[in-house]
C-alpha cells in the first residue's frame, strides 16, 4: 500500500517539474472529413473487418434514420445529456456478434474516430452516449449482446455485456431458487458497465460486490483482439473489475460466480418522519449498520414529503431491508442489535430471493418476475448526483442542518447504504474498488427535476449540500463511488488526458489503486484510444521508463 502512495507522490513531483511531461498528447486534432464521408469510410471498413454479416440497416443508425432517436434514447437515463445543445453523434452501431465489436474498434482506430460504449445507459454523466471533449464520435451500443448462460452445477454464469442485471437475476432464479448474485438493486443496469465500477447491492455485506464475484471475462482490446482472463493477464483482469468503464477495452461478457441464497428471505420497510424521531433513530442506525449480522442489509432512503394535518413539508427516512433468512430469526437479530427501529412481525414479508429483488427495486408485491426481462429503465429524469463515504457517525446537530437543506430543494433524494461484514474483510487492493474496512456507509445524493431550463438552480443546491457535508465524511482523500460519476470532481479536457488533473478525481474513486490502474493503462492502451471525460490516463511517454 505504501509503495503506491510513494509512487503517486513521486510521479506528481516528476510531472510538475516538466511542463512537457504533464500531458499525454497522443492524438492531435486535424481537419475532419464530412459526416457522410466518415460514415462511408467506416461502413466500408466495418463490412470488410467483421466476420459475421448482418444487414447494415439493423446495425447502423445515422441521424437521418427514422429509428435513430429511439435507439439513442432507448436506455439513456439522464435527460440532461439528451438536450439539443449536447454534441451530436455521427452514428450508432448495434453489434449482434462480437466480431462486429472487434470491427468497430479496428475501424475507429484506423479512421481516428472516437468511440463511446454503452451497455445499459445508467452512467450518471452520460459518458456512454455523449462526448463533451471531442468529435466526431460514434456510439457502440451493446444492447443486442445479452446472452445469459447459467451453469448451476458449476455455480457460475457467462453473461454478455448488454444484458441487464434484472435479466441475470431472472435467469438464475429460473434454474434455481437457492442461487443468486450479489449485484445492483436497480434491475435495468447493464451488467457490462455495472461491474466495471464495482456493482454493489443488497447482499454486499454477505458476499461483497459483484466485481468481487467475477471469475473470468472476455474483452476486445485496443487492437481488436478478444481476450479472456488467461490471455489478458492478471493485471488487466484486476483493472476491469472496479476500475471504471471504457478505459481498457470493451467488455463482451463476464463469467460470474453464483452465491447461495436461502429458499426463504425476508424484506421490510419501516418509515419514520422527523416528527416520529427520525433524527435520533438515524443516528443510532449509523452506530450499528456496519456491525449488524451480515445476513442483514438495511439501507436508508431519505426524501421530503408533505404530511400531517397541515400537509406540511417534512423529511422521511425509510429503512429498506433484505434479510437472508426467515422473519423469526430476523426479529431476534433486530431485537438484539437495533430494537430502536421497533420492527414487528407485521412489518416483515417472507418471500423468495427473486421476489426480494423486485421488492428492493420498488415494484409492487403482485408484480410478476417476468418484468425483469423488459430490459429497459422507466426512470428518465434530469438529475445530478454525488457520493460520499462515511467513517464516523454524523452527529445529530449535523443531521438537523442536513434536514434544513433538504427541505429547501424541490425533489431531493439521499440513499445511505451500509457497509461492514464481507466488505470490511476484503482488502482495499483486491480489486480497484478500495472503500472497504473502516467505512460505515456510503451516501448517494440526488436532485431531480423535469424542466431543463432550471438546471443551474439544482446544481447550485447539490453543490452547497456537498460542501456542507465535507466535515462529516471521508477525507484525504474525500472518497467517491466511480459508478456515480461526478464531473464536478474534475474531467479530462479535449483529446488529451492529463495525469495531474485525472489524479484529482482518480484518487477519490480509487485511492492508492489509482496508480496501479494508470500503470495498467500505460501498458495495454498507451496511446489512450479508450478515453472519456474521466477515463484512466496513461503515463506520459517520458514517465514510463
Amino acid at each position: 500500500m505504501a509503495f503506491w502512495r510513494i509512487s503517486i507522490c513521486s510521479l506528481l513531483l516528476l510531472l510538475l517539474s516538466s511542463s512537457t511531461m504533464a500531458t499525454a498528447s497522443i492524438y492531435r486534432p486535424r481537419k475532419r472529413p464530412t459526416s457522410s464521408l466518415i460514415q462511408e469510410k467506416f461502413i466500408q471498413c466495418f463490412t470488410g473487418s467483421s466476420q459475421f454479416y448482418i444487414p447494415l440497416s439493423t446495425a447502423f443508425f445515422t441521424p437521418n434514420n427514422a429509428s435513430f432517436t429511439s435507439v439513442l434514447q432507448s436506455t439513456a437515463q439522464n435527460l440532461r445529456y439528451l438536450v439539443p445543445s449536447m454534441p451530436k453523434r455521427e452514428f450508432i452501431i448495434t453489434p449482434q456478434h462480437e466480431s462486429q465489436v472487434q470491427a468497430s474498434v479496428i475501424c475507429a482506430k484506423r479512421l481516428d474516430i472516437h468511440l463511446r460504449v454503452r451497455s445499459g445507459g445508467h452512467d450518471y454523466e452520460g459518458h456512454s452516449y455523449v462526448s463533451q471533449i471531442e468529435s466526431p464520435f460514434v456510439i457502440v451500443d451493446l444492447s443486442k449482446l445479452r446472452s445469459i448462460k447459467v451453469d448451476i452445477q458449476d455455480n457460475s454464469a457467462w453473461v454478455e455485456a448488454g444484458a441487464t442485471i434484472g435479466e441475470v437475476y431472472y435467469r438464475i432464479a429460473e434454474k434455481s431458487n437457492i442461487h443468486g448474485f450479489p449485484a445492483g438493486l436497480c434491475t435495468s443496469l447493464g451488467i457490462g458497465g455495472h461491474i466495471t465500477g464495482g456493482a454493489y447491492g443488497s447482499m454486499m455485506r454477505k458476499f461483497g460486490l459483484g466485481a468481487d464475484n467475477v471469475i473470468d471475462a472476455r474483452i476486445v482490446d485496443v487492437n481488436g483482439r478478444v481476450l479472456d482472463r488467461a490471455a489478458m493477464g492478471e493485471d488487466l483482469f484486476w483493472a476491469i473489475r472496479g476500475g471504471g468503464g471504457a478505459s481498457f477495452g470493451i467488455i463482451l461478457e463476464w463469467k460470474i460466480k453464483l452465491v447461495p441464497v436461502p429458499a426463504t428471505v425476508t424484506v421490510f420497510t419501516v418509515t419514520k418522519s422527523l416528527e416520529q424521531g427520525a433524527t435520533k433513530l438515524l443516528y443510532k442506525w449509523q452506530t450499528v449498520a456496519d456491525k449488524l449480522d451480515e445476513d442483514l442489509f438495511i439501507r436508508v432512503i431519505i426524501q421530503t414529503a408533505n404530511a400531517g394535518k397541515n400537509n406540511a413539508k417534512t423529511v422521511r427516512t425509510s429503512y429498506n431491508a433484505l434479510f437472508l433468512g426467515n422473519a423469526e430469526r430476523l426479529l431476534r437479530v433486530m431485537q438484539q442489535s437495533f430494537p430502536e427501529l421497533g420492527l414487528t412481525g407485521k412489518d416483515c414479508t417472507e418471500t423468495s430471493w427473486i421476489k426480494s429483488v423486485l421488492y428492493i427495486a420498488g415494484y409492487s408485491s403482485n408484480t410478476p418476475a417476468e418484468i425483469l426481462l423488459q430490459g429497459r429503465s422507466t426512470f428518465k429524469n434530469y438529475f445530478k448526483a454525488k457520493s460520499d463515504f462515511v467513517k464516523e457517525a454524523i452527529p445529530e446537530t449535523a443531521l438537523e442542518g442536513l434536514w434544513k437543506r433538504l427541505l429547501e430543494e424541490d425533489s431531493p433524494l439521499m440513499i445511505w447504504n451500509p457497509y461492514g461484514g464481507m466488505m470490511a474483510r476484503i482488502s482495499e487492493s483486491q480489486i480497484p474498488f478500495p472503500h472497504r474496512q473502516g467505512t460505515k456507509f456510503k451516501i448517494q445524493y440526488l436532485t431531480l427535476w423535469q424542466d431543463e431550463d432550471n438546471a443551474s438552480k439544482h446544481f447550485d443546491w447539490i453543490r452547497r449540500l456537498y460542501n456542507y457535508m465535507a466535515p462529516y465524511v471521508s477525507m484525504f482523500p474525500r472518497g467517491a463511488y466511480v459508478n456515480y460519476r461526478d464531473l464536478d470532481l474534475g474531467m479530462n479536457k479535449n483529446i488529451n488526458t492529463s495525469f495531474i488533473e485525472a489524479s484529482l478525481w482518480g484518487v477519490g474513486y480509487f485511492k492508492d489503486n489509482f496508480m496501479r490502474l494508470v500503470k495498467v493503462k500505460s501498458r495495454v492502451d498507451p496511446n489512450n484510444f479508450f478515453r472519456h471525460e474521466q477515463s484512466i490516463p496513461p503515463l506520459p511517454v517520458q514517465a514510463r521508463y
